[in-house]
């Protein structure tokens, strides 16, 4: 079963997120249809991110910044760390710099940031 989600309008459709922590994944969903994933790893205190992939059939839609963004807001309102294995995670972190306090001071040098 999928945790609390975030539901918005995007071009075309209905963009719903989830976390789906028994897949340990958020998913991005528009109109029902699976758009994109980012897979991760949890440990004590922290969330690796690992991979994100949107179908190209929903690319330009701004679907992987949607998961990124819900899936950095659980993980701050849950006071996790975050290690952004992805690069995806890994530039949006860099162009949003209110994420970056989630990756630890000791390993930003590690992911670039």
């Amino acid at each position: 079963m999928s945790e609390a989600h975030t539901t918005e309008d995007t071009a075309g459709g209905n963009a719903e997120v989830a976390d789906h922590p028994e897949s340990n994944r958020y998913e991005v969903h528009v109109d029902g249809a699976l758009a994109g994933f980012a897979d991760y790893q949890r440990g004590p205190g922290q969330i690796a991110f690992t991979h994100t992939e949107v179908d190209s059939a929903f690319s330009g839609r701004g679907l992987a910044g949607r998961l990124a963004r819900k899936a950095l807001d659980d993980a701050k309102a849950a006071g996790n760390e975050v290690l952004p294995f992805c690069p995806f995670f890994r530039g949006f972190i860099a162009k949003h710099p209110e994420y970056l306090e989630l990756v630890p001071v000791d390993r930003r040098s590690e992911f670039d940031l």
